[in-house]
């Protein structure tokens, strides 16, 4: 992969698609964003929006359809969880090639889904360490001091054309560990934060007697699948980050959408269950959030 030009397809252009396709816009690549209607038609006419204090305010123009109809270089796919099966509709499989296919999802089953669906291209499992939101179709608030990305090598290439466009960007050797590493605390982060429906700041401060067993239980968990997690370790990022941060699963219980529960919580308690971990605190969490948004529902 060339750090030239390059066409990059963004499948849902939400708050960390936007963002980045925004910036990989900006930076003179050619996006094209794959959406429903009514956002095809905002991207069409008014392009990227980004407001944010780490970039600036700025429009990117984009191209924007509901399928992709031409090959490209790379897709980054940017939806939820609960939402894949449907996006993965507007991407047809025999069509995509050899492009790159960077999944920036929660959790951990996407992988094989994509990797069935998508043999000839090459998936790059990646993360994302971002608190940006769509405020309208088209409308990206990007809220946190950073925008980081992980990428599991080979992707030399990849992350210099996401430096260039201004985000944060390392290669992990180890795909698990990338990926536990994130999970590790975006667990705890969403369970906590859409459980006591308060920022961080609030479930560290507040309720930190559960965020520390919550926190012993998943840094097991992810050290039996092979990650070198530590309680500690995941408890001095939680005491770094700023206390204003909300987690996206607290944005849509709050909206009324539908939760990545089974994507986070659920891949906590099934690795547990594999590994003979215990995760009480952790299942009760679960629980908790499911009953929650079955009432909202």
């Amino acid at each position: 992969m060339s750090t030239t030009r390059m066409t990059v397809a963004v499948l849902g252009p939400g708050g960390v698609g936007g963002l980045v396709g925004a910036l990989l816009a900006r930076a003179g690549h050619r996006v094209v964003c794959l959406a429903a209607e009514q956002t095809v038609a905002a991207l069409r006419q008014d392009g990227l929006r980004v407001e944010s204090k780490r970039y600036g305010q700025f429009t990117a123009t984009v191209e924007a359809d509901t399928e992709l109809r031409e090959p490209v270089d790379a897709v980054f796919v940017t939806v939820k969880q609960t939402a894949l099966a449907e996006a993965l509709g507007r991407i047809p499989a025999e069509g995509l090639g050899t492009a790159v296919v960077v999944p920036l999802l929660n959790g951990l089953d996407h992988l094989a889904v994509l990797r069935e669906r998508f043999p000839s291209a090459r998936v790059v499992a990646g993360t994302i360490r971002v608190e940006a939101t769509r405020t309208a179709p088209g409308r990206i608030a990007h809220t946190s001091p950073f925008a980081d990305l992980e990428l599991a090598g080979p992707a030399d290439d990849l992350a210099e054309l996401l430096r260039q466009a201004g985000l944060g960007v390392t290669v992990r050797e180890d795909e698990g560990a990338m990926l536990w590493d994130k999970l590790a605390f975006l667990a705890p982060f969403a369970l906590l934060t859409t459980r006591h429906q308060a920022d961080v700041g609030a479930v560290r401060d507040r309720h930190r007697p559960e965020l520390l067993t919550v926190l012993d239980e998943i840094a097991a968990v992810a050290r039996a699948a092979g990650a070198p997690v530590t309680a500690q370790g995941l408890l001095s990022f939680f005491d770094r980050v700023p206390g204003t941060m909300r987690s996206s699963m607290q944005r849509d219980a709050e909206a009324g959408r539908p939760l990545e529960l089974d994507a986070i919580g659920g891949a906590v308690l099934r690795a547990g269950a594999a590994h003979g971990i215990a995760t009480p605190a952790t299942a009760r969490l679960v629980a908790e959030v499911a009953q929650s948004a079955q009432r909202v529902d």
